[in-house]
């Protein structure tokens, strides 16, 4: 968030894709070394942890909503009506973002 970008609350997203696979592997490295290094290095690798946390956005589930996030930046829209309904379109034709009318499968 201190790079200027205005971040909304539940935006775990990257600019790019590269910047977000990068953190991804700076964060799950990171944890990963926090465990894998406890033998040569005892408690000590376990700082490696709230690093790879912190690269993660909080968590490994985190990331992966960023991911998702990251990759539809742009393609996707969200629109919300007075009546609380929302919908999901693809960004400039208006077209409902699941490509078919919703509503089931008949009956």
């Amino acid at each position: 968030m201190s790079d200027g970008d205005e971040r909304r609350k539940g935006d775990f997203s990257s600019r790019t894709v590269p910047r977000h696979l990068a953190r991804g592997a700076a964060g799950f490295g990171a944890l990963a070394g926090s465990v894998l290094l406890l033998p040569p290095l005892g408690p000590w690798s376990l700082l490696l942890a709230p690093v790879g946390l912190l690269a993660l956005r909080g968590c490994p589930m985190c990331w992966a909503v960023g991911l998702a996030q990251t990759l539809s930046r742009g393609r996707l829209r969200r629109r919300c009506g007075d009546d609380g309904r929302c919908e999901l379109t693809l960004s400039g034709t208006g077209v409902p973002a699941g490509g078919g009318g919703g509503g089931g499968g008949g009956g």
